[in-house]
This record gives structure tokens, C-alpha cells and sequence, in this order.
């Protein structure tokens, strides 16, 4: 059983991190699942170790993927409306056009919103590029993260059972 819950704890930790890329799925917290499951199942001091550093990995890479972006943000002078505003017409890309739609519905309801604010294409436009950019560096903080902790889980399953 420990075998075959080692090997789906993998997959669940794989699909986790393709989760964070295309966000789908609450990928980071798919894989932190994962690595408990096998750390109760593995009923081990390794285990657990293992579970409490990806706890912390990625519990540290979930508050500074919200810390850093927000505050280059800020200076930028992108407010969060138009953030909230593009994460939902990001939602309803989702639904509207299967797969891409979120990347699609994001930018346009970012670049609506500060048009909508700023009153220029040019000025507009630069606060979307702002807005994806730390988009994307909240993603790699969130991969880098998860990706640490499922390298220690790794090791850990490789060479340390």
C-alpha cells in the first residue's frame, strides 16, 4: 500500500505544479495534500520532516506571492481594483473560451479597468504590462516553492526509505 501511495502521492504533486502554471488547479496546495497523505501513510520520522519542511516551503512561497507583487504593484501605481477587475473577467474567460480564457479575460479586464482610469491606451497599456509581469512573478515564486518541496519529498522517497 505505501507503495502505491507513494506513487499517487507523485502524480498528485506533478499535477500540483502543472496546477501553479496553468492555473486550474490550487496547485501548491494539491501537492502539500499529496505530501501528507504520504507522510501518514508512511508513518515515519522522515515523513513527517519531509511534510513539515514542505509546509513551510510552500506556506512561505504562498505569503510572498502576494507580498512582492503586491508592493512592486503599488509603486507602479496599479491599484488593486484593477487587479480584481481583471481576476474576474479572468474567471469568466475561463468559462467563455475552455482553457485559454483565462489568460485572455485577464489582461483585457486589467487594460478595461485602467483605461477606464487613466483615460489613454499608452498609459493603460503600461499598467497591464506592470499587472502580467508580477502576475508571472507571483506564479515563480509560488512553482519555486512547490517545486523545493517536491524535490525534498524526492530525495526523501529516493533515498532516505
Amino acid at each position: 500500500m505505501q507503495s502505491a501511495v507513494t506513487v499517487l502521492a507523485g502524480v498528485a504533486i506533478f499535477v500540483g505544479i502543472i496546477g501553479i502554471v496553468l492555473p486550474i488547479l490550487p496547485g501548491a496546495i494539491l501537492s502539500l495534500a499529496a505530501i501528507l497523505v504520504w507522510a501518514i501513510v508512511e508513518r515515519s520520522t522522515t515523513g513527517w520532516v519531509v511534510f513539515g519542511i514542505a509546509l513551510v516551503l510552500i506556506g512561505a512561497s504562498q505569503v510572498i506571492k502576494y507580498v512582492v507583487p503586491e508592493r512592486r504593484l503599488r509603486e507602479a501605481g496599479v491599484p488593486r481594483r484593477s487587479m480584481v477587475v481583471g481576476v474576474l473577467l479572468g474567471i469568466v474567460g475561463f468559462f467563455v473560451i475552455p482553457v485559454v480564457g483565462m489568460f485572455v479575460g485577464f489582461p483585457v479586464g486589467v487594460y478595461v479597468s485602467e483605461l477606464q482610469r487613466l483615460r489613454t491606451h499608452s498609459a493603460a497599456w503600461t499598467s497591464t504590462k506592470h499587472a502580467l509581469r508580477e502576475t508571472g512573478v507571483s506564479m515563480l515564486i509560488e512553482l519555486s516553492g512547490t517545486s523545493l518541496a517536491a524535490a525534498v519529498w524526492l530525495v526523501a522517497v529516493l533515498f532516505f526509505r
